[in-house]
């Protein structure tokens, strides 16, 4: 997914403000304080001090601007960021003041060029905070997060500044604006009527209120689930209680232990779904049903991190957010401006996959429950048995072994002769790896990335290790946004989550992890292709039910034979996986899905229910909320949890996908009908990834994207494809 920067209150500004064009020189502000000084060494006589030069106060003179994270310490952020809305507000406010008459040139694009260095600081302290957090970083990310809502708040509450874009708004049509230029106005005026900017003073001032405790609140919610990830983490003493996990993922084990000053010990850490990648592996059911609780329970412990309590509260904010804007549930007013248009519609779409779903699901666990019995079991399937005896219907069914699988998929071989390879064969595009380029890990990598031409088009930064102050999933995210105005290409990165393996062996890859390298790959190309004038249309600056389209559509291409053939190779002897492995996991391609699907619609409609409290309601329980919102959409099999809990969704409680969960579904809908169109044309070449990229991945939101979708397929989108390609018709 894109992850949302820290001004996580919708906006066209604040957010997509940007550096300006590497031709200029910009000056440096007066800096604040200074914000460090090299210390002396403690026990050796005091040395010269040198002072410390923040580099976010100036534009960057790496290649693309990308941040010099070997010079900025955690001291230089606060300082920037408040620097940064102290000029974009001056900025802003020279334009609500201005005499002259409104023009799309003096209001708009001079809107579009503020807040360079906001936008700069925010977006390495971003990536920091999200990947690389630590005990200091995150103080100053609770501190600013509501400053930072505030000042969301003084641009689209501005009266004389809405005005001035009203009037535009209004005689639109006789502008005689290109076409990027009128979405633009369209786009800018419409997130100032959704932001509040027709209210009241009065009720302004009550928003303000409201936007302030949420981000607060948000910000606090995903540094306390950090926090209880990492101490919910399963301890083992003796190494037999992981029987079945391979001799590489025993030593990750006690590697974590080792971090963690757990000599002799086995750290099993969390991942941020409900479900644990060891849970597959583990023979011990004991050790299965302590990993699944340790994950299930992770922020219900009522100490300092339970998150229970942000939940309720958030809820009961945003629901008054909604109705002092006009809308009847929260749900209501956040899709007013998505592809879905309204939760009804959003509902009922999931209702047509949900029967579907649980009647696979129940047919799944039939097959599971067999199995256990054919064991001598004794038992009921649990959640925590689910992913350890599909796997061995699985091997069952189509004889097909996770283990037999990953050492096909060495990370480096999966990323050079896998992603690389297939975006190369689609649009031409070639990488070269950069050791000069600074980043916030030493395990990180950096590529340079060629047009078909071999123009210099993009940066790409890889971090995909899991590390304990790193937020959990996968993600991409801008470190600089591609604009002609601002004359900026893209720098983007993509985070993962994958397991570290000891020194001197190979990082192996479940196919699952395979999925997630292209996914967030597809993400990667919709930063990395856009082609807009405006920064605020570029890239993935479109809805939630839109932006997961492109990631999704790109694992497609994960079992392409030319592709998969290209990376599928035994990362010991060079040999291409065996036909009859090939076979196997083609073959099970549908397996498990009604699961899959079941856990995935669950967590969504959990999502909208929550967002679907009306103002002025109870105080939930978060627990009995959770469960009756499950029981009335159907979903009653205990052992097929949600991909998340309430008290765990990451999504949207901290990263902005609040009522839009719904979109990983709507977008495999979009996926399964575009690939559709890749078949019927001749799948993978040149020609049809042109075409995809010219029409859809370099668009942004530069057109309504109902439209633009229309324009590229030749109609609507159909559910039927993703019906079967997901096994459920």
């Amino acid at each position: 997914m894109p992850k949302l920067r820290l001004l996580a209150i919708a906006t066209s500004i604040a957010l997509t403000a940007a550096c300006s064009s590497s031709n200029d020189t910009e000056k440096a502000a007066p800096a604040p304080a200074a914000p460090g000084t090299a210390p002396a060494t403690p026990g050796t006589a005091p040395t010269t001090q040198v002072s410390h030069v923040n580099p976010l106060l100036t534009q960057s003179t790496l290649p693309f601007q990308a941040p010099p994270f070997d010079k900025i310490v955690d001291a230089d952020f606060q300082p920037a960021i408040e620097e940064g809305m102290k000029q974009q507000i001056a900025e802003i406010e020279a334009i609500a003041n201005a005499t002259d008459e409104p023009s799309f040139e003096n209001t708009i694009v001079a809107m579009e060029k503020s807040g360079v260095l906001l936008k700069r600081a925010e977006a390495a302290f971003s990536a920091l905070t999200g990947a690389n957090t630590n005990d200091t970083l995150q103080k100053v990310e609770e501190e600013e997060s509501p400053k930072l809502a505030a000042h969301s708040d003084a641009i689209y509450l501005n009266g004389k500044l809405f005005k001035r874009v009203e009037t535009l708004y209004d005689k639109r049509d006789s502008l005689n604006l290109d076409p990027e230029s009128a979405r633009l106005l369209e786009v800018t005026y419409k997130d100032f009527v959704h932001a509040g900017a027709k209210l009241s003073q009065a009720d302004k001032e009550k928003l303000k209120a409201i936007n302030k405790e949420e981000s607060t609140l948000s910000t606090k919610f995903t540094n306390q689930l950090l926090a209880a990830t990492k101490a919910g983490a399963l301890v083992v003493d003796d190494p037999k209680a992981l029987d079945g996990m391979s001799e590489g993922d025993i030593q990750a084990a006690a590697l974590a232990a080792k971090d963690r000053k757990l000599d002799g010990k086995y750290v099993v850490t969390l991942q941020n779904t409900t479900q644990q990648p060891a849970l597959q592996a583990l023979n011990d059911r004991a050790t299965r049903e302590k990993l699944f609780k340790a994950s299930w329970e992770r922020a219900e412990h009522g100490d300092a991190n339970d998150t229970r309590e942000i939940v309720t509260r958030i809820a009961q904010l945003r629901a008054d957010r909604a109705k002092l804007l006009g809308f009847p549930n929260y749900a209501a007013w956040k899709l007013d401006d998505q592809m879905a248009k309204t939760p009804d519609a959003a509902e009922k779409f999931m209702e047509r996959l949900a029967p579907a779903a649980v009647a696979r699901a129940k047919a799944e666990s039939a097959d599971i429950q067999k199995a256990i019995d054919e064991e001598k079991g004794g038992f009921q399937v649990q959640a925590w048995d689910w992913d350890h005896y599909a796997e061995k219907v699985r091997k069952a069914k189509y004889d097909l072994d996770e283990s037999q699988i990953k050492p096909y998929f060495e990370l480096d071989n999966v990323l050079q002769n896998g992603v690389f390879y297939a975006a190369n064969q689609l649009y031409g595009i070639t990488f070269k790896e950069r050791k000069d380029i600074p980043t916030w890990q030493p395990d990180m990598r950096v590529f340079e990335v060629f047009d078909k031409d071999g123009t210099s088009m993009a940066l790409f930064y890889c971090d995909y290790f899991k590390r304990d102050n790193k937020g959990g999933g996968a993600w991409m995210s801008n470190l600089v946004d591609q604009s002609k105005l601002l004359g900026t290409k893209p720098v983007v990165y993509n985070v993962t989550n994958f397991t570290k393996p000891a020194a001197g062996q190979p990082a192996l890859l479940s196919f699952d992890d395979v999925t997630t390298m292209f996914h967030e790959f597809g993400h990667a190309l919709h930063g990395m292709f856009a082609n807009s004038q405006y920064p605020s249309l570029s890239g993935t600056s479109t809805a939630r039910d839109f932006v997961e389209f492109p990631s999704q559509f790109n694992e497609q291409w994960a079992t392409d034979p030319k592709v998969f053939a290209n990376y599928a190779k035994h990362y010991q002897t060079g040999e291409p996986m065996p036909a009859e492995l090939v076979a196997k996991i083609k073959k099970a391609k549908s397996f498990n899905q009604g699961y899959a699907m079941s856990e995935l619609i669950s967590a969504a409609l959990l999502d909208m229910r929550w967002h679907m409290l009306p103002a002025g309601g109870p105080k939930q329980d978060v627990d009995a909320f959770e469960a009756n919102a499950l029981k009335q959409a159907g979903f009653t099999l205990p052992q097929v949890p949600p991909r998340y809990r309430s008290s765990y969704f990451q999504h949207i409680w901290g990263n902005g996908y609040a009522a839009g969960y719904y979109a990983y579904l709507w977008t495999q809908m979009l996926d399964s009908d575009a690939f559709e169109w890749f078949k019927e044309h001749g799948g993978l070449t040149r020609e049809n990834g042109q075409i995809f990229r010219d029409k859809i991945l370099s668009r942004g939101n530069t057109e309504e994207l109902g439209k633009l979708y229309r324009d590229f397929r030749g109609k609507d989108p159909s559910i039927e494809p993703m019906l079967k390609d997901r096994g459920l018709k």
